[in-house]
């Protein structure tokens, strides 16, 4: 079996370094052969020099791909139009994989009936976690945990597929198609929802999948995300990016003003909460419910894509 790792990167030289240094050193299993694919998103940093140097001497085959259109989407399909292995993995540059990281993959490959996996994020902050940081958004900081046990990806499983740690069968990938270059960052813009949209595209089409506990990716985490301004844009810009999202695939609920219903009800809330509740992790939390609230209003009426 053959596993393609597809690394989108832009301007993190230093990071993309550890990245591949995790992919090169982790075990290998008997049975699996594995390549890495680095798109370098017009980086104007040291990015290609750093993949070539590595590519020089490494123990695994390393491959500079060069995607000119800005964008995580373009950037995660341009590896897989070079990718030609049975499975296609993709995993972000500011990650680094357990050391059993290709052994999941082959023993869910060749155990399990399943068209995709995806597991957790374990975070590496860089610096203290403040006190008001609310656990009901951890996704603004890249966490993910879906337990510690193995459970599928359906309507029970409490979150989505994520894209920076995922591993699908190509076929899976060609028969749902590639992934929207409507959303996802672009360079210092905080869209998102392209992992969103590829997971209910994945879901309308019947694909098994397994969330996989043991499939472990470290996250770093910079400081400059441990800020409340940058809470702020990336819950906004999360609703901006769900209002696009909303304008392809229309939910089957109640909107008031082009916005779901539920956005208003839990912004209330979230406003009657801040006059009553001063314990921080709370009290910033209920205010972010605002800036969601805004951002998908903004996005339904005012933003257009590029």
């Amino acid at each position: 079996m053959k596993l393609d790792v597809v690394i989108p990167t832009y301007n993190r030289g230093t990071l993309l370094r550890k990245t591949i240094s995790s992919l090169l050193n982790a075990r290998v299993p008997a049975g699996l052969d594995v390549r890495i694919i680095a798109v370098d998103n017009n980086s104007t940093d040291d990015t290609k020099a750093v993949i070539n140097e590595i590519a020089a001497t490494s123990n695994l085959p390393v491959t500079y791909v060069f995607e000119k259109r800005q964008g995580r989407s373009p950037a995660l399909n341009a590896g897989v139009t070079v990718a030609t292995g049975d499975l296609i993995g993709f995993i972000d540059d500011d990650e680094e994989i357990d050391a059993s990281w290709y052994e999941t993959i082959l023993a869910a490959f060749t155990e399990n009936d399943v068209d995709f996996i995806g597991g957790p994020y374990v975070p590496r902050f860089e610096g203290d976690v403040p006190e008001w940081l609310p656990k009901s958004h951890t996704a603004v900081v890249g966490i993910v945990d879906g337990g510690d046990k193995v459970v599928p990806f359906d309507k029970s499983y409490p979150g989505i597929l994520m894209g920076g740690n995922a591993v699908f069968r190509r076929e899976t990938l060609e028969r749902v198609g590639p992934y929207s270059t409507a959303l996802g960052r672009s360079g210092t813009r905080l869209l998102s929802c392209e992992d969103e949209d590829m997971y209910q595209r994945l879901m309308a089409a019947g694909a098994r999948g397994l969330y996989l506990p043991q499939l472990i990716v470290y996250h770093f985490i910079p400081r400059e995300r441990l800020t409340k301004r940058y809470h702020r844009s990336w819950c906004f810009w999360q609703s901006v990016s769900s209002a696009v999202l909303d304008r392809i695939r229309p939910q089957p609920i109640p909107y008031v003003m082009g916005v779901p219903r539920y956005f208003y009800g839990r912004a209330l809330r979230g406003m009657f909460s801040m006059v009553s509740v001063w314990e921080p992790e709370s009290r910033f939390s209920n205010e972010l419910s605002l800036w969601e609230l805004a951002g998908f209003f903004y996005g339904k009426h005012f933003y257009r894509s590029e």
